[in-house]
């Protein structure tokens, strides 16, 4: 698969990245799986894994600020 900003190879691997679940509230998700570009960084999320992110955003308190999970698949 290739990079659709610069062309380069990406690569699966696992990362942690911050979703903004409203205005107030940021969740961080470890572990992240991913397919990451090797030369400029971009990444993509594959569809079946930002459902999984998607539910656990809808479950997160509404008044935490910040929230750290861990991706499980």
């Amino acid at each position: 698969m290739k990079c659709h900003i610069c062309g380069g190879k990406l690569k699966h691997t696992q990362t942690d990245l911050p979703f903004k679940r409203d205005e107030k509230s940021i969740v961080i998700f470890k572990d992240l799986p991913v397919f990451q570009c090797e030369n400029c960084r971009e990444y993509i999320i594959e569809d079946p894994v930002m459902e999984g992110v998607e539910t656990v955003l809808a479950g997160v308190n509404p008044s935490a600020e910040l929230e750290i999970v861990r991706y499980a698949a």
